[in-house]
């Protein structure tokens, strides 16, 4: 006897990715999340292919991810998917030492950040 599956957690017509530890800080990152919340796939992956954020590398092959997760897991179609969902949160700080004037020292702080992508298939309005 094994134990039950764990509920989908995501609707039947979504599917998503998430990044849990990508080195730059949330509010830069949800700047990138920001420009292709509610777009289109195509529309998104143009915007982060030609944006010159660090980020938006990062979160392009996250898109994709999704993307692949929609059609090989969940059967979605790709020209019918947009995002729903873009959102960033915080995950662990690491918090360094630098030597300072007078022999003081003073804490630099190096965020990370998990963002999550949910896609989402568009229904057809007739």
């Amino acid at each position: 006897m094994s134990k039950k599956a764990t509920p989908r957690k995501l609707a039947k017509t979504e599917a998503g990715a998430t990044l849990r530890t990508l080195r730059i800080s949330p509010q830069k990152l949800n700047l990138i999340a920001g420009m292709i919340r509610g777009k289109h796939v195509s529309d998104a992956l143009d915007h982060l292919m030609f944006s010159k954020k660090r980020s938006a590398k990062a979160v392009y092959d996250l898109v994709v991810s999704a993307i692949s997760n929609a059609e090989n897991n969940h059967g979605l179609d790709m020209d019918n998917l947009y995002v729903a969902e873009a959102y960033v949160g915080k995950s662990l700080i690491m918090k360094r030492f630098m030597a300072r004037a007078r022999g003081r020292g003073s804490r630099i702080i190096k965020p990370f950040s998990r963002i999550s992508v949910i896609l989402r298939e568009q229904r057809d309005q007739a």
